[in-house]
């Protein structure tokens, strides 16, 4: 395998394209370039040809994490997860018209961990970086939630779906300000004017209950609807 051109791309700072003879083209990172001892007529050998391919692999996989965290923060497990997720099969017509069993087990089990590997490795580079912080993912998430009026159960719910790790699970909570006003206004907004009455009461708690509310919280706004009511 040979290079026959090297070439800094017009598109995208940093990337540069390598023009090899069996006209096929690999993109890496200009810090691949030097690592690689790259440059125009090179002969590679198999291991040097195998570093490119495993290079520009890995330069594909960096450029596709920083645009999903360009489109919204996430968790490292979230960020993993997409980078490792299989591309969608397109649904075959005639699916048994095929005469072949598919791709061999083994090699798609060694695909997988080669890619879940460079995955971890851009996960850690972006890490280094600081564009990818579990801990301030977590805070943000109990943030948003806790603004749009949901309680302590569900915030750990959602924290658990994203992937946070329990350890920051702790100092994300402290995020949230208990506010017995919050969930009394909530209880009001649902009741819609209608009368505390114990079957509207009932659908109050089980409402507030769905949103993550511990019986405390609840109790303690019915309580307080029971006697503005009385008032």
């Amino acid at each position: 395998m040979k290079i026959e051109k090297l070439e800094p791309s017009q598109h995208k700072q940093g990337r540069w394209l390598v023009w090899l003879d069996d006209a096929s083209i690999v993109r890496v990172g200009e810090g691949d370039v030097v690592s690689l001892g790259l440059y125009a007529g090179k002969e590679l050998s198999d291991a040097e040809g195998e570093a490119l391919t495993a290079a520009g692999e890995q330069s594909r996989l960096m450029e596709r994490a920083v645009g999903l965290l360009a489109q919204r923060p996430m968790s490292r497990k979230e960020l993993l997860d997409k980078l490792c997720a299989p591309p969608r099969q397109r649904q075959e017509k005639y699916p048994y018209d095929k005469l072949d069993d598919g791709p061999d087990p083994a090699l798609l089990q060694a695909q997988r961990e080669a890619l879940r590997e460079r995955a971890e490795g851009v996960a850690d580079r972006l890490a280094g970086l600081g564009l990818l912080n579990d801990e301030e993912y977590g805070r943000m998430v109990v943030r948003h939630y806790a603004a749009k009026g949901y309680g302590p159960r569900k915030l750990r719910d959602e924290l658990y779906r994203r992937g946070v790790p329990r350890e920051f699970w702790e100092d994300a909570m402290d995020e949230r300000e208990p506010d017995g006003d919050q969930v009394v206004k909530l209880a009001r907004q649902k009741l819609r004017g209608a009368e505390p009455t114990r079957e509207n009461l009932k659908k109050v708690s089980d409402y507030l209950a769905r949103r993550g509310y511990g019986w405390d919280e609840i109790s303690s706004a019915l309580d307080r609807i029971r006697k503005e009511s009385e008032w």
